[in-house]
Parts: structure tokens; sequence; C-alpha cells
């Protein structure tokens, strides 16, 4: 996937007001396609979405709200499209017969906390989760109108925010704002710092939530003062360099790559050698390794990966609002 132009995420400038007029044809053509009604599943469904292209964190809340409804005795069961997958489902992700190439690779870490189905049709999809829980947790699909959602939650990388607040291809947001606040119950914004997205918070017409991506004390104790080679292949690969760099490791090197990138061996075996020449350790994301695991699983022990989790302030106070909503 290619990386989202730097226009998208600054002032209004010419190459956004060239492509004005398409952006008003899709605004047109999205919004429409958003007021559609989905189809009813049998259980109730929580979408965990975001209103711009790229990555924002959805991955980090649906598995920590899968924990949280475990807590209270729910059963959630996942269900994702499996981008970069082939196939088209509805499957059970099984990690061990499955690969991030059949089934891509958010659905592999999800199905390390609970049940995944990997689907193209969601409301398909839907049908088939049912028998393995009592709530359906969609990553992503805030804009698709198939499913119907009775909780949805918009989450915002407060690093980018909704960028220059135009939609695609002149922006980044994939329909108008009014549109999509129409079909969210929450926004939850992630990030340390908020003054990026202040103006944007403050317009917030919904239950507004914040959170921070964080690893635990001991993991974060052994990167400080570390020389890494960083490299990820993600949404935003800038925001796991930032968290690299606050928790006091030297990133000497960054490599960025698509999001949902393939790493073929002769790449992970170069940013090896690479590392090992300028005596840093190399980094990457639970999400890369998942990846490098299938193609070049005898170097993972070479490679250190971050493990992050997200905290949420008032978590209680959106799992209580969300379960009113769904129960």
């Amino acid at each position: 996937m290619m990386r989202a132009p730097a226009f998208w995420w600054q002032r209004t400038g010419l190459p956004a007001l060239c492509l004005a007029p398409l952006a008003a044809l899709y605004g047109l053509f999205s919004g429409r396609r958003m007021k559609r009604g989905g189809a009813k599943a049998t259980l109730p469904v929580v979408c965990i979405g975001n209103l711009v292209v790229g990555g924002a964190g959805k991955t980090p809340t649906a598995m920590r709200l899968a924990e949280a409804l475990k807590e209270r005795g729910r059963r959630p069961v996942f269900l994702s499209r499996g981008y970069g997958g082939t196939l088209v489902g509805p499957v059970r992700v099984e990690p061990a017969h499955h690969s991030s190439r059949q089934v891509g690779d958010e659905p592999l870490l999800l199905a390390s906390v609970a049940p995944t189905v990997v689907a193209r049709d969601r409301v398909k999809g839907a049908e088939f989760a049912a028998q393995w829980g009592d709530v359906i947790l969609m990553d992503d699909g805030l804009q698709n109108p198939s499913l119907h959602k009775d909780f949805s939650i918009a989450v915002v990388d407060a690093g980018q925010g909704i960028g220059n607040g135009w939609c695609l291809p002149a922006g980044p947001l994939r329909a108008p704002l009014r549109a999509q606040w129409s079909r969210v119950d929450a926004c939850l914004v992630i990030g340390e710092d908020i003054a990026p997205v202040a103006e944007f918070v403050r317009s917030v017409p919904v239950a507004l939530f914040y959170g921070q991506l964080l690893t635990d004390a001991l993991q974060a104790e052994t990167y400080r003062g570390l020389k890494v080679l960083a490299f990820a292949g993600i949404g935003r690969p800038e925001k796991f360099f930032e968290t690299l760099e606050g928790l006091g490791a030297i990133v000497a090197e960054k490599r960025w790559f698509g999001d949902h990138h393939r790493y073929q061996p002769s790449e992970i075996k170069a940013l090896l050698s690479d590392a090992e020449a300028k005596r840093l350790v190399p980094v990457t994301t639970t999400k890369d390794a998942v990846k490098i695991r299938e193609t070049a699983h005898d170097a993972l022990h070479a490679i250190r990966v971050l493990e992050i989790g997200l905290q949420v302030s008032d978590f209680d106070n959106l799992i209580n609002l969300l379960i009113k909503k769904i129960y």
C-alpha cells in the first residue's frame, strides 16, 4: 500500500484544491451510501473504525474491548474483512494453520485474544461468527452500510486527526464528517499529546474518550538508551518511531514500508546486516512480526518486537456506555 500524500495532513494547498471536484463527488457518493440501512445480525455488532484512511489504533482498541468484555462475562468474537488476505470466507482464523497471506495480518493478532472470523461479506461473516460468541467486534467497516451496527467507535490518531478535513482524494476522510458522526456513538482519541487535534476535539458531537498506546514498565526499561534500527509496515510508522523515542531509545535508523507490507527474506537479511554493521538493535511491531515469522522465521531471534497495549481514561464509562446500548 502506498504512503498517504503529505498534503492530506497539511492546511489546504494547491494539490487539494485541484482535487476538490473529485473530493466533492466522492463525498456525495460515500455520504449517501452510509445512509443505507444494513442487515441486522443475530448478535449485537460493535464497530471499531476510523474517520480517515490509514492506521489509527483500531486493532489495539478492538483487542482491549474484547478483554474488557470477557472480564464482564461476555463472549466476544471478532469479525474482519481480512485486508491483504486471499480467503473470501467466512472462515474462522486458526493461527496454527492460516498465514497472513491467507487471512491478513491483523486477524492473526485478534485471534490471540478471541475467536476471529474473516469474511469479505460482512453479513455472512456475522451470521457465521454467531456460533462462537454473544457479541461481534468488527474491526473497521464504519463506512460500510451492509451490516447494521449497534454501537460504533471512531478511533482517531491524535498525531494526525482528520488531516485537512477533505474527503478522498483531496484529503484522508473516508466520507463527510457529518455523515460519519451520524453513525458514531463514541470517539476515542489515541495519543499522549492532543494539542494537534484540539480544534477537532472541540467539535466532536459524541461521547469523547482519550487513550494512549503503552508498553509495560519492565519492557520499557529495556529500551532506555538503546540504539536501534526501527522498521515498520503499518498505517503510520511515525507513531511507532515516536513511541520508541518516548521510551528513551535512540532511533538511529528509520525504515518504513507500506501498510500490510509482506517482507521478503532478502529484505529482512538486508535490514539485519545493516543493523549489525552499524551496531544497532533491529526493532519492529507485533503486526510486522506476524509476517516476518512466516517468511523469515529464523531471523526473529535477532529482532526485538515492541509490544504495546491500550490504556483508556474513563474506560469503565466507555464499556458501560457500550453495554447499555447493545444489551
